[in-house]
């Protein structure tokens, strides 16, 4: 009795200390299958709200500064970390950030290549 109440305890302890990759991974997800299906406003809606005010020129839209910069193909997810609100998902073609908010996870910065020694340097970032 006191071992089965012990292996129940840890699972649900366990299940509780569980980290979301899968919300990070299906938000990167449909940015790129929102950038695929050339919809870029849809793309933009996924953005973090200072990622997308900063991303257009001055008399830009954010889909069209995201048209101009024809980020690619993502491509599946191959890696997911998470550290309290913020994500990093390495798709085949892409790396992306993403923070929680309310209303779920938002992307702040993609089109992103390591640089050897320094951070990120990427092409949609806040």
């Amino acid at each position: 009795m006191r071992l089965s109440f012990a292996v129940a305890l840890a699972t649900v302890l366990v299940a509780g200390c569980s980290v979301d990759t899968a919300g990070p991974a299906r938000a990167a997800e449909r940015f790129h299958a929102a950038l695929a299906a050339q919809r870029p406003d849809a793309a933009c809606a996924l953005l973090a709200k200072r990622t997308a005010d900063k991303l257009p020129d001055p008399g830009q839209s954010c889909a069209e500064a995201l048209r101009e910069l024809d980020l690619g193909a993502g491509g599946g997810v191959s890696e997911v970390s998470v550290w309290g609100d913020e994500a990093q998902v390495r798709l085949a073609g892409d790396t992306l950030f993403l923070h929680h908010y309310r209303d779920g996870w938002r992307v702040k910065a993609a089109g992103c290549r390591p640089v050897r020694d320094l951070p990120y340097d990427c092409e949609v970032e806040s």
